[in-house]
């Protein structure tokens, strides 16, 4: 065999046949996810910043534009002192793509993951916000953990991670619709503009809106959160979709429900990801995210 070192990580390569395993120890992604907690907290990503640079700009209502202008304020300062977007900081939901000629070593992965949350939160001075027990006791844990954690297994040798950290004042607002097949398009963007309705200016507006179609209830609503860590300024690949997300959009801000106290930016974002679905069944789930969206993307 053949060792070397590439960025802290240890390599082996067999010469024999084509085979390459990449090993990393866990405690690179301990550290990877402590400091993407901390930052997602602080710091918008460009797009999301882009976008609320672009809502100051084009909300119509003098009201709704003064607001938008206080976000901003908000945004420059917790850049600028490293306080916290929002005193709620959410629950950490962890996307992992693990590439199937990667050996983890060091420990369990789902620890790991655990520990960087838990480092991130207490030593970057986050509210903890996580009960271990949800209906009698909620007893806080005090360090955010344990975090909600999906593993994909992948082709390659690389490790991709996402934390999406869920305030929940618009994730008690999120929900699922169980249409049929007849309902069609129609069906679907009804079905999103009756749960925007219903949230009203509780998730605090400008919304992004991520969108799951398909598959079962489960996987609708992990496909909605899985649409909102793609750059809302990318529309879907596929046509078709990259159209609904623009026709949702332009519905949402259309109920006037603006940033929070009424306008014309309710939206910046639509965001849709589907799956293969059972011939009775049109699954829709629709994750809504506030103004800060906070999310971090990561590649070891």
């Amino acid at each position: 065999t053949e060792r070397f070192c590439q960025q802290g990580q240890t390599k082996i390569s067999w010469k024999k046949g084509s085979f390459q395993m990449r090993r990393i120890n866990v405690e690179t992604i301990t550290q990877n996810i402590k400091e993407m907690c901390i930052e997602a907290n602080h710091f918008l990503s460009p797009d999301m910043a882009e976008a609320m640079k672009c809502a100051e700009k084009n909300e119509e209502a003098p009201l709704g534009k003064q607001i938008l202008e206080q976000l901003q304020e908000n945004l420059k300062i917790a850049g600028e002192d490293m306080i916290p977007i929002c005193q709620d900081t959410g629950m950490a939901v962890v996307f992992l793509e693990i590439g199937q000629d990667v050996h983890l070593e060091g420990g369990a992965l789902e620890d790991a993951v655990n520990e960087g949350v838990r480092q991130g939160y207490v030593e970057g001075y986050l509210r903890k916000s996580v009960v271990a027990e949800p209906l009698f006791n909620r007893k806080n844990t005090q360090n955010n953990t344990p975090a909600i954690i999906y593993i994909d297994i992948v082709p390659g040798d690389k490790v991709e991670i996402n934390v999406e950290l869920k305030g929940f004042g618009s994730e008690n607002k999120s929900d699922v619709a169980m249409l049929v097949p007849a309902d069609g398009v129609e069906g679907v963007k009804n079905a999103v503009l009756e749960i925007v309705k219903h949230a009203g200016p509780n998730p605090c507006p400008p919304i992004v809106l991520g969108v799951g179609i398909g598959g079962t209830m489960d996987q609708a609503a992990v496909m909605s959160k899985k649409a909102l860590l793609r750059d809302i300024s990318v529309p879907h690949k596929d046509a078709d979709y990259a159209k609904l997300e623009e026709e949702i959009m332009e519905m949402v801000n259309k109920t006037g429900i603006g940033p929070q106290l009424g306008g014309t930016t309710t939206c910046i974002g639509v965001n849709i990801e589907w799956g293969a679905t059972h011939i009775a069944g049109l699954p829709v789930a629709v994750t809504i995210m506030c103004h800060a969206a906070r999310h971090k993307h990561v590649v070891l």
